[in-house]
């Protein structure tokens, strides 16, 4: 028998209430489907707050690959990988980076598991995927990158039109055309002056980096071998990468919405038993995002817990 010692490092050992509840059924849900899991959890919606006071840390990072090298070991990757997914996004170039780490560790044999919000880099993430399991409640968003936290596309949509109101339009329809107008440099001027003299550049790179990883993603993964492909994935990044198409960076696409696109999609609901097995596990995540200092999550079904807490920048 444990004496006082060992059985206080024992309880150490097992965790929080918390962590061995998410264990239970992260565990559960693996038994269910036959596949190894992982969640990825941050949370910004929880903690938006501290998000306003400079805390870092909820976005995909790069940080974010050591969890997943965690999760990853040991792992029979023939079972493949159901990764759940609860997002706000977050750096491209983590994104890139660690979608091609895990596709490494696991080919096109990955599925995207959406509870509620997957957005930007995360609807990213999930386009890497060979399937995308979605309920009525869940929503991806769009594609187009952010840059200084704001939306390329915007950017550059701003400095035409203020080049367009200052310099005038020339269009084949005279109610488009545009006379140019001196007199509204003075409106425009503090506007652009807060962009660095780069950033259009940076904006027009940055929306072109976005697409080419996406349409690489789908034709090696979703849509690999699909006849019609091509087309097929020109249609879903315009869908998803048109600012002017998705009118903010914030918008919500449905499951429905996904599936009008084009995007192979499987709903969570057609299989009551893992829709199940799957909203106790992000209820029990999202429980720990409330109630405790943690602001993501990495873990998979054997247990192995990547936590990162509260850090200012």
């Amino acid at each position: 028998m444990p004496n006082w010692k060992e059985l206080r490092d024992e309880i150490e050992a097992e965790g929080s209430t918390y962590d061995i509840i998410r264990r239970k059924y992260i565990s559960k849900l693996s038994d269910i489907t036959h596949r190894n899991v992982i969640v990825y959890y941050s949370g910004w919606l929880q903690k938006s707050n501290l998000i306003n006071q400079g805390v870092v840390g909820f976005e995909i990072n790069d940080m974010d690959k050591n969890g997943f090298m965690s999760a990853i070991n040991g792992m029979d990757r023939s079972k493949g990988l159901d990764l759940i997914l609860h997002t706000p996004g977050g750096s491209l170039s983590a994104t890139e980076s660690l979608v091609d780490y895990l596709r490494s560790m696991f080919d096109d044999d990955i599925r995207a598991i959406i509870p509620q919000l997957s957005m930007s880099a995360g609807t990213m993430i999930a386009l890497s995927c060979k399937q995308i399991i979605m309920g009525k409640h869940s929503s991806l968003g769009p594609i187009d990158p952010q840059v200084l936290g704001l939306p390329a596309h915007g950017i550059i949509e701003e400095f035409e039109r203020a080049k367009e109101e200052i310099a005038g339009k020339d269009d084949p329809d005279p109610s488009k055309s545009l006379k140019p107008n001196p007199n509204l440099i003075p409106v425009w001027q503090p506007i652009i002056a807060k962009y660095n003299p780069t950033l259009i550049g940076e904006c027009q790179k940055a929306i072109l980096w976005s697409e080419e990883i996406v349409r690489d993603w789908l034709q090696s993964g979703m849509f690999r071998g699909d006849s019609k492909a091509t087309n097929k994935i020109e249609k879903i990044v315009l869908e998803l990468g048109s600012h002017a198409i998705t009118k903010s960076h914030d918008r919500h696409i449905s499951m429905q919405k996904a599936k009008d696109i084009g995007l192979q999609i499987i709903a969570l609901e057609d299989d009551p038993k893992i829709q199940d097995a799957v909203l106790t596990v992000h209820h029990a995540c999202m429980q720990t995002l409330s109630d405790t200092s943690t602001i993501k999550i990495i873990q998979n079904q054997k247990g192995v817990t990547f936590i990162v807490g509260i850090s200012k920048q």
